[in-house]
């Protein structure tokens, strides 16, 4: 699934982030309400994970603010506040599930999970395609050609964000960030590794090469 995680905690929202993109998920962490708007209406998410408590724009008015808009990805709000007032607030607000900190990430992950389970979340976005090659996100299953291709979590992962941008250039410190959860280490070859394991398995035995390498840019599957 694809995951936005509204958080300013310097620890909470990289812990949160990490966790979610170590089992599977595609991850955009944004540290305060402005930008967690901009970007919760700019493209489109599974699953919001919010801080109540946020700079430049709080949780509850952000969230009042999608659903006054017609937007109803499932929304998880995480808060110190632990009163019973405080979480119908929030549940008012319009998030669909309030977790009180500190909480353990299994249960945040359970919480994801359910929410997903849901009637109607299904309506959404299940099958990623490109040519001949299809990743089917409810069974964690990539195909080409009728051709099963196993994937590890993080090549899934880094595929799914690739055919989620189709057609745009990804340049090798988003894929770091996105995919990875590494912010900054400008040594490292995390991201040509990743490449080269997914251009082995699910390039060169098939005719077509779908992952596009833009000298001096990044990477992109043509849309």
């Amino acid at each position: 699934m694809k995951i936005l995680v509204i958080e300013d905690d310097k620890t909470t929202g990289p812990f949160v982030a990490k966790g979610l993109r170590q089992e599977g998920h595609t991850v955009d962490l944004v540290a305060n309400g402005r930008d967690g708007l901009l970007q919760a209406t700019t493209a489109d998410y599974d699953i919001l994970v919010l801080d109540r408590m946020l700079p430049g724009l709080d949780g509850l008015s952000l969230i009042k603010t999608l659903r006054g808009a017609g937007q109803r990805t499932p929304a998880i709000m995480l808060t110190a506040l632990s009163g019973v007032e405080d979480r119908i607030e929030g549940l008012e607000a319009g998030a669909d599930d309030y977790l009180v900190k500190p909480f353990a990430f299994g249960e945040l992950s359970a919480r994801v999970a359910a929410l997903a389970r849901r009637p109607g979340y299904q309506q959404q976005e299940t099958t990623l395609q490109a040519a001949d090659l299809q990743m089917d996100l409810v069974h964690h299953r990539v195909t080409r050609a009728g051709v099963d291709i196993p994937l590890l979590p993080r090549e899934f992962t880094l595929l799914e964000h690739l055919l989620r941008r189709k057609g745009r250039v990804q340049t090798r410190t988003m894929l770091l960030e996105a995919v990875l959860g590494i912010n900054f280490y400008p040594q490292t070859q995390l991201v040509e590794t990743h490449i080269s394991r997914l251009r082995g398995k699910g390039d060169r035995p098939f005719y077509q090469d779908l992952i596009e390498n833009v000298r001096g840019a990044g990477y992109r599957i043509a849309a």
